[in-house]
């Protein structure tokens, strides 16, 4: 698929706070096998070993209430669902920086950078889902730009992602792109920040530099 096909078909998605979607639409994005399945974008969630004695079940019920899923009244959500036409094709995690407990115990992220960890003005995004069968078709990008609008109205002062470098010709695995590629950051106005490592990239935005 050409970069114009992509965006184009990225522009008819639609995005909603995961608490407007349904949990059987959530459900039918995460799937029931692979990494998306097992995890419920539970990883940065835990302190380093603790992702190992909790069951999948569980994972999935704490994804349910963090996200409120077919309760569109609440205002609380952890993330955002896409559609297309009327199918739910993506998931996109976006929080607090601080509601991400292995994030802010990570060494990368944080390199060359002095920054207040316990900062909650700022938010990340930490997950990208594309559901089965509508891959290459612009999801990522279409969350990532919803994801910029989420954030600033609920009064983030900045957002931020932890992208993987992707080198033209050289493959690398969906597993390793659920944080999302510089590309998809850079395409929804996300700048790079510092480059911790050979294969990531923080990007943000910072909102209020954009007010000025």
């Amino acid at each position: 698929m050409t970069d114009t096909t992509r965006q184009t078909t990225a522009d008819a998605i639609t995005v909603v706070p995961a608490n407007e979607a349904t949990w059987d639409d959530l459900q039918a994005i995460f799937g029931t096998r692979g990494a998306p399945a097992q995890c419920r974008c539970q990883w940065f969630k835990f302190r380093d070993r603790e992702y190992q004695t909790v069951s999948v079940e569980e994972r999935a019920e704490r994804l349910r209430a963090e996200t409120g899923c077919d309760h569109p009244e609440d205002g609380a959500t952890s993330g955002l669902v896409a559609y297309l036409d009327g199918e739910p094709v993506g998931w996109c995690a976006v929080e607090p920086r601080t509601a991400y407990v292995r994030l802010l115990r990570t060494r990368i992220p944080w390199l060359g950078r002095s920054e207040d960890k316990a900062d909650d003005g700022v938010w990340s995004v930490t997950c990208f889902v594309t559901r089965v069968g509508f891959r290459r078709r612009g999801v990522s990008y279409a969350l990532a730009r919803a994801a910029v609008d989420f954030a600033r109205e609920r009064g983030a002062r900045a957002l931020e992602g932890y992208a993987m470098i992707t080198t033209p010709g050289k493959e690398i695995t969906w597993g390793e792109l659920y944080v999302g590629s510089r590309g998809v950051f850079a395409a929804a106005g996300f700048t790079e920040v510092s480059r911790p490592s050979l294969r990531r990239v923080v990007m943000r935005i910072d909102f209020a530099a954009d007010e000025r």
